[in-house]
């Protein structure tokens, strides 16, 4: 798995033209997945995102994870971020998983996440053509995947 971490203000997701999900300020997750990802995968990225100390404290140091800063969380699945872009100038999705994996996956990620948090996180919709909006907090931007995690 592997996601894009983005410090918000405030994050949406519109659906022809719709909105699905806003959050003020906390996190837009976009999430990748891959057809090796697991449930240990979602356990270790869902503990480290929520451990994850990137919210100012009192001094306007990065010192606060979300549940200190009481922040909200929005996932949106991104088969984009698997890209091979190696060879050629066409990114290539292969690594992408087909939907009969990545939507359980996704499906349990948020809800590892929600519990993690302590309440719900908003979300896209998975292979929905997304209007995503947000104003990037910083900007503080991580990303992390489960294959690299020493």
């Amino acid at each position: 798995m592997r996601v894009v971490i983005q410090r918000v203000k405030h994050a949406s997701v519109t659906i022809d033209g719709n909105c699905k999900s806003s959050i003020q300020k906390g996190y837009l997750i976009l999430l990748g997945i891959e057809n090796a990802d697991t449930q240990e995968d979602i356990s270790w990225l869902c503990k480290k995102i929520i451990g994850l100390r990137v919210f100012d404290d009192e001094n306007g140091v990065m010192n606060k994870n979300i549940l200190d800063a009481q922040g909200d969380i929005i996932v949106v699945s991104q088969f984009t971020l698997m890209a091979s872009y190696k060879k050629g100038n066409r990114p290539s999705y292969i690594r992408a998983a087909g939907h009969e994996i990545a939507i359980p996956l996704y499906e349990q990620f948020c809800a590892a996440l929600s519990a993690e948090l302590g309440k719900p996180v908003q979300t896209g919709e998975f292979g929905a053509d997304m209007k995503v909006e947000l104003l990037n907090d910083g900007p503080v931007t991580i990303c992390m995947d489960t294959k690299n995690k020493e």
